[in-house]
């Protein structure tokens, strides 16, 4: 089975981890995106870099399963929507600090990621994938019943609380900080997991599972774990954006949402590490500087990704990575 990357047949240079698993290459790298992190605020409005960070989380939380694992999920919008609204509940109502409040979402994800995993893992291709669009679509219609979401108003008015019950978020450059923070430490906890020995066994998993479990592998094990994993990150990431945002809303887990997550992981480069946030960084652009084109905004997605399949079949980071013959 050939890496949904994009990559096989490729003479990449052989680089060698020079620190916590990042090869020089990406160690640069990480080095661009951090001091992009630590600038932007001062040049770019710091609620719209903050959307771009959650989707991110979001996006790169995605490609932990369909990137490394081989697993195309058309329901993380479950487990994104669902941290949202538990995280917003928890700080509106339960009065929680952001923190615990952002925690609550991605036990949230991770509990909802373990029940529809253990079922969804069972199946392969287009039936595992249609499995996850129809727990994902149960949620949805939860959602629209259950009293704590507020149904179509959502929940509104969420405080964005004291850090630790100590540092005041009201200001967007403070929030900003945290959620930079807590992007960072999303991306790097993704970044060690891929790069340990579970990270790969999920590749060989990805490449050739009958040779994986002829090894000893419980794959379904290893499958469930990341499944779950993808799922609480993902609860993070909605979590996250309810705090930010102060509202969270019926759109966070409808179906769309996993397809726009879809799209972000396919533009930026599957089986990339880097490849999500560059794809996220993409679609909340468009959608935030194309606005006032309405519903067009959606064909022009559309074409830029009937595009980007044409033209940058690995995705903008893996054609980048191709290019250079290194891994991003």
């Amino acid at each position: 089975m050939a890496a949904p990357g994009g990559f096989e047949g490729t003479d990449f240079r052989q680089e060698r981890p020079v620190f916590m698993g990042f090869t020089s290459t990406q160690l640069i790298a990480f080095g661009v995106m951090c001091a992009v992190l630590l600038i932007a605020p001062f040049f770019l409005y710091p609620v719209f870099l903050m959307k771009v960070l959650c989707f991110a989380l979001f996006a790169c939380a995605f490609n932990l399963l369909i990137g490394y694992v081989g697993l195309l999920s058309f329901g993380h919008a479950a487990y994104f929507g669902m941290g949202g609204y538990l995280a917003g509940h928890a700080a509106k109502v339960w009065g929680l600090t952001p923190e615990l409040s952002i925690l609550i979402g991605g036990a949230v994800g991770a509990v909802l990621g373990l029940v529809i995993g253990w079922i969804a893992i069972r199946r392969q291709g287009i039936y595992f994938a249609m499995i996850t669009l129809a727990f994902a679509q149960m949620v949805y219609f939860f959602c629209v019943q259950a009293p704590f979401t507020g149904g179509e108003d959502g929940i509104q008015s969420i405080p964005r609380g004291n850090l630790f019950g100590v540092i005041p978020l009201g200001s967007d450059m403070s929030m900003y900080w945290v959620t930079a923070v807590i992007f960072l430490l999303g991306f790097l906890f993704i970044h060690r997991a891929i790069h340990s020995p579970f990270g790969m066994v999920l590749k060989s998993v990805r490449e050739n599972e009958p040779r994986a479990t002829s090894l000893g592998y419980r794959t379904d094990d290893y499958k469930l774990v990341a499944f779950v994993l993808s799922a609480a990150l993902a609860g993070v990431a909605g979590g996250l954006k309810s705090i930010v945002f102060g509202i969270a809303t019926l759109t966070d887990v409808f179906w769309t949402m996993s397809g726009e997550v879809v799209l972000m992981s396919l533009v930026g480069g599957l089986g990339t590490i880097f490849g999500p946030v560059v794809g996220a960084a993409v679609i909340i652009t468009m959608q935030n500087y194309l606005a006032e084109f309405g519903a067009w905004v959606t064909v022009i997605q559309g074409a830029i990704f009937v595009l980007c399949v044409l033209a940058f079949r690995r995705g903008i980071v893996g054609e980048i990575g191709n290019w250079l013959r290194v891994r991003l």
